[in-house]
């Protein structure tokens, strides 16, 4: 049987804000800032949120940007703004806000 425990050592660095920021909630718990970096690492929960249904909106909001592009030129040109693309511009939009909405009533939290 082994007298001491194996350990394994890392090296971490931190901006000097970020430092200061642990040293100020090291002291508030009372704690070393070496049990408090340790004891947050090991005991507190980590969440993770899985974002891969994330594509199609963002590609959603491309051909929107695109359209908006296309829009504004042509208003440019020829200082008119026609109807049609103004409304499949509206529709796009709210294809985008409806996918949103069914994305964000999707998300969960896990834990690791």
């Amino acid at each position: 049987m082994r007298k001491y425990k194996q350990v394994k050592e890392k090296k971490i660095t931190f901006d000097m804000k970020q430092w200061e920021e642990v040293e100020r909630r090291a002291d508030a718990c009372n704690k070393t800032t070496t049990s408090f970096i340790r004891d947050k690492a090991v005991s507190s929960e980590v969440r993770v949120l899985d974002l891969k249904g994330l594509a199609p909106l963002i590609n959603d909001m491309r051909t929107i940007s695109n359209n908006i592009n296309q829009i504004a030129r042509k208003a440019n040109e020829t200082n008119n703004l026609y109807a049609g693309d103004v409304e499949k511009l509206r529709k796009e939009v709210e294809c985008l806000s409806h996918t949103l909405s069914q994305f964000v009533s999707t998300l969960q939290w896990k834990k690791v």
